[in-house]
């Protein structure tokens, strides 16, 4: 071979020659630099995913818009790169310098991470019942607080909401378990939260879990017994610093309104009433025709509400220091008249590395709010006469003119809602700083110190006021400030060890210790001789002056172990012994122990299937506590009295409650069994469980007679009584469609409790459901479910003097003004001694619903979304006290619109009774006539949402921009004549704020 060299060759070789040795020498020296971005299966930017070098300990963290870069000291790397919730994947980056990579979504769930009490763990090596709530399911939802968002989507929680704006959701967790308080504990960042949700930016949340059987919740001993809401918030991440902007704006009503008469037909009602009763008609209503529609009260009082959220979040982080913080505004106008809410809340959390070993961090949350809301009455504006005006010529509001038989005594809601302030304003502080230090490799010690402060101030302010015969002389000032801290000290040592033998184990051994005080003063004043000064000083009749202040304190130790074997058995025990202050000397420290046993049968060697890829079974049992029963009753308490004693006040301290000494923890204990299962490539996803949940040494009012000397009201509680819960849970997800293009998932959730008085303090059951003056709908008696409906059986109408006269007696007589007439309803004489009496009463409703259940459908194509979210119960009733005014047909006061079908003649209605003034039958009493199914299937969200792809916004600007249109509670199929079925958990619905339809605009935006 012949070899040409010149000049020009050298010229052309050594720089190559040069550069071919520099970049080999900077790929010996680690100089090579790898960079890239990951996205998910949308093209969607992955934050926080770990980008790993195999075969090394190189990793590190995707900033906020996915991207990475480092070195690498080879011309051969492979990465490894996963994400929670997605497949991991391996990519060879021979060649390449700027890699896109595509992350899939996992098919499976077993390797989530699941937050539990005092730690956390993946979710196949659960051995409890644990719920885990999608947050991203929730954001996108018009609601005030998370309590709402989470309706139906946890299997075996009941959620009870309101539509007033401000207000708490209720919370069941697998039933009612005591007659006392069932709120479950919830915890924040590890704080028990002893203020409302409504302390929670939806948005700040990163996860959210319940925690529901003994095993799960026993590490919390006595705060556990009602379940546990876990809730973390969100955490800076390394990578580059971001800015998020979330916003959203809704317009609201009521999902359902009531009709009522209009002033022809009231009119004609009116006459109908006072004519039966033998008395003289209206003058003013001769001609009920020519009165017209009249005014309307009701859509005068109730209007469109508005609701408007901002959040504005920055994060970041580095190898040292992790910082995220936000704040938020929340501004809601309700749809009654004058209750509006408005909200501000500031998060800041943060995480410092001070070597390997050693770490420090912080979770604060500052919260402002205020609650508006004028003197308003729902039933006040369904009785406004619509023969009355709102105004006046002159501008005032009106009252009623005349006689109360005719012209009626209902002050005008319009304008006592207007006039009259009733303003809470909430100062909200809870926080925790933690430390952890990680030494001789497997264990760690963490300490948090926690506090949380509430500050709420009510005031109430009444002018005077004089609307025709109706009015008030003074006005009226009430003030109050109340104030709750709360500290905790929690210290934990977790132990973490893998073998190589395949055993895995996990130890956690701590103390808890917390405290609580409590102080409140209020006061109020009448008569204001100039009322634009509104203090309590410038009042001069009928001062009042109270307060008060209240302690409790607990403390405890517990331990958990949770060992497992080549991920196929399972094993968890737990223990916790709690000591009390609100327990006397011997009864104050209760110990609840609990145990889950799992068995992987799909990691055995003789389980072959190809239609089942995952086969779990647990068992579990454990007792909780319970101590919610007032922070003295072991004691008496005292009241102070002032006597005349020979013409000079003498005070003298009285005990009024009788003291139990022995009264002790209420215990819970529950048996659960469950099984999770993944089939068909992990395409579908099933968890069962079923349980039995006793309340034991329930903690019961004790009856007092009167000749003890103490009171007979209020009363000492005593363990006597059983409850017993038992049901079963499911909850299916699957992945319908899974492709690049289009995705369709779906969530199945359908929980099943049946409840029931196992035992009671006696024979004499308690008496509940109180709607004043000695009128009481529901009882909690042996054999049957809490606060099940107690009253009379309507069988019909009396067609005829002669039905009369062949049924019981009811209310003897033959005037219709004053017995029993033909269109008054028929009771049922159950004993058959041939009289309608208090022994007639049966059991006639159940509050307590057979199951309930939800359906989640998730469409995605490309950048778009489309959720569409169901919701409902079954088997449930409801009391309809509104019914008890709207229908009496009995004074003067309107009445809805299902009187028009009331009997007036033999043969015209056999279910609404007969229009009279006084009642003479007492048709009005507690009875079947006003229990109505409250069951219902509701179209709970429907969300569209679309991410605009970046590469249309032409310079890039932002890392990500979604847009959505949301509607909450767009449609309720019911058969339930009020204005929602979604009510109280006792299923009185009794002047209830009704829930809203919803629906919003958001916009988020990353940059």
């Amino acid at each position: 071979m012949k070899i040409i060299s010149s000049g020009r060759t050298k010229n052309v070789l050594l720089p190559l020659i040069f550069l071919f040795s520099s970049l080999l020498m900077m790929a010996q020296n680690g100089e090579i630099k790898l960079s890239g971005k990951v996205v998910d299966e949308n093209g969607k930017p992955l934050p926080g995913a770990t980008v790993s070098l195999k075969d090394t300990k190189v990793n590190i963290l995707t900033d906020f818009d996915g991207s990475f870069i480092f070195s690498v000291s080879n011309d051969h790397p492979i990465i490894i790169v996963s994400y929670m919730g997605y497949k991991s994947v391996e990519v060879k980056a021979e060649g390449k310098n700027v890699l896109q990579i595509k992350l899939s979504p996992e098919s499976t769930t077993l390797n989530t991470v699941v937050v539990i009490g005092y730690g956390q763990m993946k979710s196949k090596d659960i051995t409890g019942s644990i719920s885990t709530v999608k947050m991203a399911d929730l954001t996108k939802q018009p609601v005030a607080n998370i309590g709402e968002a989470i309706q139906g989507r946890a299997a075996g929680v009941q959620v009870i909401s309101s539509g007033q704006p401000g207000s708490n959701p209720t919370f069941r967790i697998r039933g009612t378990g005591t007659i006392g308080n069932n709120d479950p504990l919830i915890v924040v960042d590890g704080m028990p939260l002893n203020g409302g949700l409504n302390q929670v930016n939806m948005n700040d949340v990163e996860s959210l879990q319940v925690l529901k059987d003994a095993s799960s919740t026993a590490i919390y001993g006595s705060r556990g017994a009602n379940g546990v809401v876990i809730i973390t918030t969100k955490r800076g991440v390394i990578g580059k610093a971001s800015v998020t902007f979330d916003v959203s704006s809704g317009v609201s009503q009521a999902t359902e309104m009531l009709k009522v008469l209009d002033a022809s037909q009231f009119a004609s009602l009116h006459n109908e009433i006072l004519t039966n009763a033998g008395l003289t008609a209206n003058p003013d209503f001769q001609n009920p025709s020519s009165l017209g529609k009249g005014t309307d009260w009701v859509n005068a009082f109730f209007n469109a509400g508005f609701q408007n959220s901002y959040t504005l979040s920055y994060m970041s982080g580095n190898d040292q220091s992790k910082v995220y913080t936000s704040f938020n505004v929340f501004d809601q106008k309700g749809i009654v008249l004058n209750t509006n809410y408005k909200r501000y809340i500031a998060q800041f959390n943060s995480d410092t590395k001070i070597s390997e070993n050693l770490k420090f961090g912080s979770s604060i949350k500052l919260n402002y709010d205020v609650k508006k809301q004028g003197d308003f009455s729902i039933q006040n504006a369904l009785s406004s006469l619509p023969t009355q005006p709102i105004y006046r010529e002159d501008g005032d509001f009106s009252g009623p003119v005349g006689q109360p038989l005719y012209s009626g005594d209902v002050d005008n809601p319009i304008g006592k809602a207007t006039i009259i302030d009733n303003d809470t304003k909430g100062y909200n502080f809870q926080g925790n700083v933690f430390g952890e230090l990680t030494f001789l490799k497997d264990l760690k010690f963490k300490t948090l110190l926690g506090a949380e402060a509430n500050f709420w101030k009510n005031r109430t302010w009444a002018p005077s006021y004089q609307w025709d015969t109706k009015g008030s002389e003074n006005a009226y000032l009430y003030e109050s400030a109340n104030q709750s801290v709360t500290l905790l000290w929690d210290n934990t040592l977790t132990y973490q060890k893998k073998f190589d033998s395949g055993i895995n184990l996990t130890g956690v051994v701590g103390t808890s210790a917390q405290e609580n005080k409590f102080e409140y003063i209020n006061g109020s004043i009448q008569n204001f001789p100039s009322e634009s000064t509104q203090t309590l000083n410038n009042g001069i009749d009928q001062t009042t002056l109270h307060g008060s202040g209240s302690e409790w304190a607990i403390f405890s130790a517990f331990a958990r172990g949770n060992f497992d074997y080549k991920s196929k058995y399972y094993v968890t025990a737990t223990i916790r012994r709690d000591g009390s202050s609100r327990f006397g000397e011997g009864n104050k420290y209760g110990t609840f122990p609990s145990g889950s046993l799992a068995w992987r049968i799909s990691n055995e060697g003789f389980f072959k299937s190809k239609v089942i890829n995952d086969l779990k079974l647990r068992l579990g049992y454990g007792i909780t506590g319970n101590q919610e029963i007032g922070n003295y009753s072991f004691s008496s308490n005292y009241n102070t009295y002032l006597y005349n004693f020979n013409g000079s006040y003498v005070s003298a301290a009285i005990p009024t409650v009788l003291p139990n000494s022995n009264v002790k923890w209420e215990e819970q204990e529950q048996f659960n069994v469950g099984i999770d299962a993944n089939f068909f490539d992990n395409r579908i996803n099933v968890v069962l469980d079923g349980y039995i949940k006793n309340t034991n040494d329930m903690l019961v009012p004790q009856a007092v007679p009167v000749t003890s000397g103490y009171s007979d009201i209020y009363v000492p509680y005593i363990n006597a009584g059983k409850i017993q819960n038992k049901g079963v849970e499911v909850v299916i997800n699957t992945k319908n469609i899974l492709n690049e293009k289009f995705s369709w998932t779906t969530d199945f959730v359908f929980s099943a409790n049946k409840n029931k008085v196992i035992d009671l303090n006696g024979d004499v059951p308690l008496i509940t459901g109180s709607l004043g003056l000695n009128y009481n709908v529901s009882r909690i008696q042996e054999g049957y479910p809490v606060n099940v409906f107690y009253g009379f059986v309507q069988d019909g109408v009396f067609q005829t003097q002669t039905e009369i006269e062949n049924h019981a007696v009811q209310v003897p007589g033959t005037s219709p003004s004053n017995s029993t007439s033909p269109g008054d309803i028929r009771f049922k004489d159950l004993n058959n001694d041939g009289l309608i009496t208090d022994a007639d009463r049966t059991f006639i409703g159940n509050p307590n619903p057979d199951f309930a259940g939800s359906l989640n459908n998730t469409f995605t194509y490309g950048g778009l979304s489309l959720g569409i979210y169901l919701q409902g119960v079954y088997g449930n009733e409801i009391f309809n006290a509104n019914r008890l005014y709207t229908e009496a047909m009995s004074i003067t006061t309107n009445q809805s619109a299902a009187v028009l079908d009331r009997w007036t003649a033999p043969g015209t209605s056999n279910s609404m009774p007969r229009a009279v003034y006084g009642d003479p039958n007492n048709n009005n009493r507690a009875s079947s006539r006003y229990i109505e199914d409250g069951s219902y299937l509701r179209v709970k969200n429907v969300t569209l949402s679309y991410n605009i792809p970046m590469d249309l916004q032409g310079k890039k600007i932002f890392n990500y921009v979604k847009v959505y249109v949301s509607g909450q509670n767009l449609y309720t199929f019911t058969d339930y004549t009020g204005f929602d079925p979604e009510v109280a958990t006792n299923g009185i619905d009794n002047n209830v704020y009704p829930l809203t339809t919803t629906i919003s605009l958001g916009l988020n935006v990353g940059f």
